[in-house]
């Protein structure tokens, strides 16, 4: 399981590139590229590991082994061991909980509703941002492997999201909309959304320093800004609420979430620190610049969020005490890439979220689990 403080994998030291091969748009053949002096069916043909690359990558994306980038398979074999799906936790004491008048305070109900109304759809932005951009860019197999596990656990995430608000029967339409009509959670998927456009339009190809750059910049986004600090003033929210036994089941889901973008985030460093290792032209003076300016408005705009949720103090909690978490997680997030910290000495005020990342801390993850599962010879195929 992985740890608040764990640190990115280290990366296998780097082989000398081959000699050049046509180039192929991996968009649309992938790299079936023989070397010019191969015979048909001949040895020639088979991939060399040391010719694989994270980017610009000419050999064959179809052919998985031999490994160079073991650590993106091992994250694959993580992420499929901690497979769950949303309804195999129970929401029965939430609805209870949500119907009943006195359950939940006005300002309660508010943070679950803002929460819901931004994750509907920020993990459907991120499941998009896989599939129709950033997988198509990545010419390691082993990584790409890694991208369709990540892009299937958005679904499920984003699936959870409309299990919770079909549970409590919250408003579809207001809940769903809530990223065209609310502030603070619009004015963050806006943030976001230039960063998923560049990479799914056909016309963009890598192989340029400033295409590379333009990739490159977008994985820092959604690795670090995205799934690593925009997701964790909802995250914290509704823990705490379950840390009072409210939204017990939603708080359930929102662990098992958590634990899932905490590896996407993981990987998501280890593929831009591998990309860094094998294109360091692209680690400019002004890029890194340019990245530290992305975090910074970032920064602001999940306090911005924190403020929106939080008008007053509830659950212990206030808008106020997440500026400093959202410092101390931006200056993380910095340092795993190879940036400064932005914000020197900030501290974690919610040392708690850590545990959480970390099932077996709180209970036994499969004791939870619904085991009525259907077998293919009880399934109906009418």
């Amino acid at each position: 399981m992985l740890s608040w403080d764990e640190e990115t994998a280290a990366q296998p030291a780097l082989q000398p590139a081959a000699p050049s091969r046509p180039q192929a748009d991996v968009a649309l053949n992938p790299a079936l590229v023989a070397r010019p002096d191969a015979v048909e069916g001949g040895a020639e043909r088979r991939v060399n590991m040391a010719d694989k690359r994270i980017i610009n990558g000419q050999t064959d994306v179809n052919q998985l082994v031999p490994f160079k980038y073991k650590w993106a398979w091992d994250k694959y074999l993580a992420g499929c061991a901690n497979h769950w799906m949303p309804q195999e936790i129970n929401m029965q004491r939430d609805i209870e909980l949500w119907k009943n008048p006195n359950g939940l305070t006005e300002d309660e109900r508010r943070i679950v509703k803002r929460n819901l109304g931004f994750f509907v759809t920020a993990d459907s932005l991120a499941a998009n941002n896989i599939v129709l951009g950033t997988y198509r860019h990545i010419t390691a197999p082993e990584c790409r492997q890694y991208l369709l596990r990540q892009a299937f656990e958005e679904a499920i995430h984003t699936h959870a999201y409309q299990y919770i608000v079909e549970s409590l029967g919250l408003d579809e339409a207001e809940i769903f909309n809530a990223y065209h009509e609310v502030a603070s959670i619009r004015d963050k998927d806006e943030f976001l959304i230039p960063f998923i456009d560049v990479l799914t339009n056909p016309e963009f190809k890598t192989g340029t320093v400033e295409a590379d750059q333009t990739l490159l910049r977008s994985l820092i986004v959604f690795a670090c800004l995205m799934e690593g600090l925009f997701f964790y003033v909802g995250f914290t929210q509704i823990l705490a609420l379950g840390r009072q036994n409210k939204m017990v089941g939603a708080a359930e889901q929102y662990q098992y979430i958590l634990r899932d973008e905490s590896m996407h985030c993981n990987f998501g460093i280890d593929l831009i620190n591998s990309i860094k290792m094998e294109n360091p032209h692209l680690w400019t003076p002004e890029f890194r610049d340019e990245i530290k300016s992305l975090f910074l408005r970032a920064v602001e705009l999940e306090y911005r969020y924190a403020e929106d949720t939080m008008p007053r103090g509830v659950l212990g909690l206030n808008a106020p005490m997440f500026k400093g978490y959202l410092r101390f997680i931006a200056n993380r997030r910095a340092q795993q890439i190879g940036l400064e910290a932005l914000f020197p000495q900030e501290e974690n005020p919610f040392p708690w979220m850590s545990e959480m990342i970390d099932l077996k801390k709180e209970r036994n993850f499969f004791e939870t689990r619904v085991i009525e599962y259907q077998t293919g010879g009880a399934l109906s195929w009418d």
